[in-house]
């Protein structure tokens, strides 16, 4: 692994790598900090802008971009209370009382050293994990990757959004989007409706900018039109300048708070589509639980906030363990991700490792080497996100409708795929308002061809014949959990998770 990473360091180690990964953190920060943006808009915006860069820049661009993102969501959720993602609604159960109480300056320090220490922790985790998952990975045949597909689909839906079955409807609505384009055994078209333009499928970044980005900007406008989307940041002044500072006491007392945090980000992250907002609820409750002034928690204690941040930004890395060993995304990020990979010729997954061991190591000093960015970012920068918040709508929607047309105009097919993007951001928008998941949605629509083919191979190498499962016990493990998932979280079963 030494030698791997010494080969990948002359690549990693440029004046322009680093450029890069600091305009992809600076990037992800300030929309993780805008109310109503995420880091899944800001991937898809950036994906087409990526396309002529080489292949170890452009992916530790985008996953810069998402590190930046999620430590930028606290900034709004410490200030004006509202998150700049769901994963950062329990930031606000202690980030905006300190802000109440003036001590907003010290709130944001806690939240970037938590999200730091988070990152940089299930960063090693990701690269310690992956070689030997992939390892594993690579033993198991088409039988066991369908098993696997089919799990992950359905767990994926019981767990993203309130209702199990709009979740497995999303995720079949994906795979059922997948499936437009040439016929993998025949060649034949199928479902192009004697469209030419969709001989190669629906174009990701027409799917994924219509649904995430331009459909978000119906929604906020939307919101602004009924009158109830207004933000205003609170300008307290501390009451005294150690009211602003983290002294290196405080920051030492806080150092469990972020460890038990980072744990559960990490485990929570590994498993497909539990996401950043569980871990942050599970990290915030375990460390109320084991404190002993669990009566502070909620009036603006700096561990609550230290907690949930830790969790929420572990958990980003986290996520990409089952990308890098077998090729499965766990949330709309990391889907993204996927789709970035490919457009640059990779195939995520375990064979990964044996065809581009090197660009895969100089991926994971890039990761680090973002992790260290965020905190200088943060540093530098805090202070001018936090007044960049109160940017005006009218300033920040046309700039993102701007980069939606121009984004789908030069990698979805020209004028089609802008029409395909604006027909997508109306399905968006009406599988926000309701509440089908997205998720489950962009997981089984980049999942689809590889369903597809695992499938088929399947059903080859078995005749069809249900019995031959015997043989394969990791297949039925597999499938017995996809179907205590359908179980266990279909109507009536369902436990209320954190959306």
């Amino acid at each position: 692994m030494i030698d791997y990473f010494l080969a990948a360091f002359g690549d990693v180690f440029t004046v322009k790598m680093f450029a890069y990964i600091a305009l992809g953190v600076s990037i992800g920060y300030l929309v993780g900090a805008l109310p109503g943006m995420n880091r899944a808009t800001a991937i898809a915006l950036l994906i087409p802008f990526t396309f002529e860069m080489p292949a170890l820049i452009a992916i530790s661009f985008l996953i810069g971009v998402n590190k930046g993102g999620a430590a930028g969501s606290a900034v709004s959720a410490i200030l004006i209370n509202v998150p700049g993602e769901p994963s950062s609604v329990v930031t606000t159960i202690d980030g905006y009382p300190m802000t109440l109480k003036g001590e907003s300056q010290k709130a944001l320090k806690v939240a970037l050293y938590a999200s730091v220490i988070g990152d940089v922790l299930a960063t090693i985790a990701l690269i310690v994990l992956a070689l030997p998952l992939a390892k594993l990975a690579v033993g198991l045949g088409p039988i066991e990757i369908s098993s696997i597909l089919i799990f992950a689909i359905t767990f994926i839906a019981a767990v993203s959004g309130r209702s199990f079955y709009k979740g497995i409807i999303s995720g079949l609505f994906g795979l059922l989007l997948a499936a437009i384009g040439l016929d993998l055994e025949t060649g034949l078209p199928r479902l192009t409706f004697g469209f030419i333009e969709l001989y190669d499928g629906i174009p990701l970044l027409a799917v994924a900018i219509g649904t995430l980005a331009l459909s978000e900007v119906l929604v906020q406008i939307d919101k602004a039109w009924r009158g109830n989307y207004a933000h205003k940041v609170n300008q307290i002044k501390a009451p005294s300048d150690d009211a602003s500072r983290l002294s290196m006491r405080e920051f030492v007392g806080l150092l469990p708070a972020m460890l038990k945090g980072t744990f559960v980000g990490i485990v929570i992250g590994i498993l497909p589509g539990l996401g950043a907002t569980l871990a942050s609820f599970l990290g915030y409750a375990w460390v109320k639980k084991a404190s002993k002034h669990p009566e502070a928690f909620g009036q603006g204690a700096p561990e609550g906030v230290a907690a949930s941040e830790s969790a929420d930004n572990a958990s980003v890395p986290a996520t990409l363990v089952p990308v890098f060993a077998i090729g499965l995304p766990g949330s709309v990020a990391t889907a993204l991700l996927m789709g970035a990979f490919m457009m640059h010729g990779l195939t995520p997954g375990p064979f990964l490792f044996r065809d581009n061991n090197e660009l895969v190591y100089g991926i994971f000093l890039g990761m680090i080497v973002a992790s260290f960015m965020l905190l200088l970012v943060g540093i530098i920068g805090q202070r001018f996100f936090s007044r960049v918040i109160s940017v005006g709508d009218t300033v920040i929607l046309p700039i993102i409708v701007f980069l939606c047309f121009v984004g789908a105009y030069l990698e979805g097919g020209g004028l089609f795929g802008v029409y395909l993007m604006i027909v997508f951001a109306i399905v968006g928008y009406f599988m926000k308002k309701y509440d089908y998941s997205f998720v489950t949605f962009v997981v089984g629509y980049v999942l689809g061809p590889m369903t597809e083919l695992s499938v088929r191979q399947a059903l080859i190498i078995s005749d069809a014949n249900p019995a031959t499962l015997i043989n394969h016990p990791v297949a039925i493990v597999f499938l017995l959990l996809a179907i205590f998932s359908v179980w266990r979280f279909s109507a009536g079963n369902r436990p209320k998770l954190p959306n």
